[in-house]
């Protein structure tokens, strides 16, 4: 029996070579099957010639593209690391990831040629650079060249157990500093037998890509689950609401991810009232709390079933599930926990609380990951006797509907993207003007919640909101960059020395 992961593409595959599998909307390729197990082949053969192994990690960033699962299969072949990486991250942090996690082969798509060529002297692991989609990369190899050479034969695959890591997917950290996910072969297997059985996926089942897939929602929610079942993937290369739409309706997509981000701009959007939606079963939102206006609204403009999801990078993209009926009367709810897991709601006591009374969710089963890399203390904060300790409140009702109702951990969510905000004070701090720094979430239509700086400066130092926002901006991400800085005379400090930001909020005006 297998019990990793390298054996999903191959063996499906087998069962069904000549149906297709994958539409790359960007090039119009499609591919059965046979063709993309054959295209992961090629890629595992080309990287053992690099001298990629088991444990070997190999970087990509690049836009959606079949590039991501061509080399997700191939390393889930050989028992390497895959490690996409995010590309709205700024040069500083690229940097720090593929230090941190020793990559080996690093492959750049077009659009980050630039980039990867400005880098290209810090990285201190990388001994394979590769230029992917015509990437004008000095002294780069070419990974389609690489691919057309190789041998498409089934390359051995390797000793592995369930708890070898397949990919390290990094996620802000709270301290300021990314953290790699260590996804093992058995979260990757298990999400998608959770998914398969808990949201009645099949293969006449097509499913569009619409987020990044160097985002476990890009690789994970419907990419490995419907490739186990023999389903199809769409795979956008960038968002456009317009274009979407159209793609929905042209490939007759069934389930459909989104952040609530996403389903505004297509509520705004002129290609809405004539989107043939008749073939969907239902939407998903994910990657954020969705306001449940923002649900009704698009029930009643669509008159589709609207769902509401809830993941991790470490405890897997799909947790919970729900039936088409009762996502039309528990507007607010995840759902019930997913077949193959376990959930408890614990208080600060440790204890499980009560039903309807708010407590952390823990998560233990075969979808948890295995830690952080390089990180014993945050492996051992996160995973306790084999519960995960997901920092997010919720509460359960007396049917067992779970509702995520806010979070331990300092965060906010914009667009589906997760903003710590120990990182960005950090970097104010950093700015000779600034003595103090916080950062709190306000409401914001487009992007559910963007990031407001409270900031105390330095005695007889001067600096305006522009000026802090920019010295942001050339390190850290875009969408890390608060779009309000004030000024206080003080912030509200704690006993212990912390910014009370709560009182911050009531001072602010701003609702909890």
């Amino acid at each position: 029996m297998h019990t990793t992961a390298a054996h999903l593409l191959p063996k499906r595959a087998q069962l069904t070579p000549h149906r297709e599998a994958v539409l790359e909307l960007a090039t119009g390729a499609r591919y059965t099957y046979a063709q993309l197990n054959e295209r992961a082949n090629r890629a595992a053969h080309w990287l053992m010639d690099l001298g990629v192994g088991k444990g070997t990690r190999v970087g990509l960033l690049a836009h959606n593209s079949v590039i991501y699962v061509d080399l997700l299969y191939a390393c889930l072949k050989l028992g390497a690391i895959f490690v996409p990486l995010n590309w709205r991250l700024a040069e500083p942090e690229l940097v720090y990831v593929a230090n941190d996690c020793g990559c080996e082969v690093l492959i750049g798509g077009r659009e980050f040629a630039a980039t990867l060529t400005a880098i290209q002297p810090h990285l201190h692991t990388v001994r394979h650079l590769v230029a992917a989609e015509g990437a004008n990369i000095p002294a780069a190899t070419s990974y389609e060249e690489g691919l057309q050479n190789a041998a498409a034969t089934e390359p051995p695959i390797p000793p592995l157990e369930p708890d070898d890591c397949a990919c390290i997917l990094y996620t802000s950290g709270t301290t300021g500093r990314p953290k790699g996910a260590l996804i093992p072969h058995r979260q990757i297997l298990w999400n998608a037998i959770n998914t398969a059985i808990s949201w009645e996926l099949g293969s006449a089942d097509t499913a569009p890509i619409f987020t990044p897939m160097f985002h476990s929602g890009g690789l994970f929610v419907f990419l490995t689950p419907l490739l186990y079942v023999g389903g199809r993937v769409v795979i956008g290369r960038t968002f456009d609401a317009d274009a979407a739409l159209q793609t929905i309706s042209a490939e007759r997509c069934t389930v459909i991810l989104g952040v609530p981000t996403l389903f505004q701009l297509w509520l705004n959007s002129p290609a809405l009232p004539t989107a043939d939606l008749s073939h969907v079963r239902w939407f998903i939102s994910g990657g954020a709390p969705c306001p449940p206006a923002l649900m009704d609204t698009w029930r009643q403009t669509t008159g589709t079933v609207f769902r509401q999801g809830y993941g991790l990078t470490e405890v897997g993209t799909n947790c919970f599930t729900m039936t088409d009926e009762e996502s039309a009367v528990l507007v607010g709810s995840v759902g019930k926990p997913i077949f193959h897991s376990e959930m408890v709601l614990i208080g600060s006591d440790s204890r499980p609380v009560s039903p309807n009374e708010t407590g952390e969710l823990l998560i233990r089963g075969p979808h948890v990951c295995a830690g952080y890399w390089g990180n014993a203390q945050a492996t051992a904060e996160a995973i306790r006797d084999g519960w995960f300790h997901t920092g997010d409140m919720a509460r359960q009702d007396e049917q067992g509907y779970y509702y995520i109702v806010g979070r331990f951990k300092d965060m906010i969510i914009s667009g589906g993207e997760n903003i710590y905000s120990a990182e960005v004070e950090a970097i104010f701090r950093e700015h000779p003007a600034v003595a103090e720094a916080a950062l709190i979430g306000i409401p914001d239509e487009t992007w559910g919640e963007v990031g407001l700086m409270a900031v105390q400066l330095k005695q007889g130092q001067t600096a305006t909101a522009e000026e802090l926002r920019a010295f942001c901006q050339t390190r850290l991400a875009r969408y890390k960059v608060p779009k309000q800085v004030i000024f206080l005379d003080a912030l509200p400090i704690s006993p212990y020395g912390k910014v009370e930001k709560l009182v911050l909020k009531e001072l602010l005006a701003v609702s909890p």
